[in-house]
């Protein structure tokens, strides 16, 4: 069984810039950086269990994951998670659907990602706000908050999706809904 382990701090723009700063500053190596949509649905035994089913799609391919809430220890997340790459995303839709499944949250996210020892590092702006996640051991967050001088930052137990509830717009379709608006061309 996969468990996801994450901390995740809320930044604004100013300390986005000083972190991505701090990472290049301590050898953390780039990795990628992606724009992404994300499909949550609900329903049946994803409500009893606690868990999501999750569409990510990206320019490079889409992802459907499976995340079920084990616990918070402190500002710990732990979550069950097994994904894996989709080929056919309307037949994947389709599927969801078909077991009765219903979208309930979406939200767009800019995501940059590196790797500085055991974790990973991510720094993601979403409509509503800036954060930071660092996703490891317990063990390995630890260090990687004090090679990276975190000392200061707030920490954010919610995931996107619960945030997207709050900071979101319920549609008329009762989905919850944060996306980045769209700039008019000249």
């Amino acid at each position: 069984m996969a468990i996801e382990i994450e901390k995740k701090y809320v930044l604004d723009k100013k300390k986005l810039a000083e972190m991505a700063a701090r990472l290049e500053e301590v050898g953390a190596v780039f990795d990628y950086e992606t724009f992404e949509e994300n499909y949550l649905h609900r329903g049946g035994m994803l409500d009893l269990r606690g868990a999501v089913l999750r569409l990510r799609k990206t320019d490079l391919k889409t992802t459907l994951t499976y995340k079920e809430k084990t616990g918070i220890a402190g500002e710990f997340k732990h979550q069950i998670e097994f994904e894996t790459v989709v080929s056919d995303v309307e037949a994947t839709e389709n599927i969801i659907q078909r077991l009765g499944y219903t979208l309930a949250v979406v939200y767009e996210k800019h995501r940059k990602a590196w790797k500085l020892g055991n974790v990973e590092v991510v720094l993601d702006e979403v409509p509503f706000g800036f954060y930071m996640e660092i996703e490891g051991s317990m063990e390995d967050i630890l260090k990687a908050e004090k090679t990276l001088r975190i000392k200061d930052l707030t920490t954010e137990a919610r995931g996107y999706p619960r945030l997207t509830l709050k900071h979101g717009k319920l549609l008329k379709n009762g989905v919850y809904e944060s996306r980045f608006e769209k700039k008019a061309r000249a």
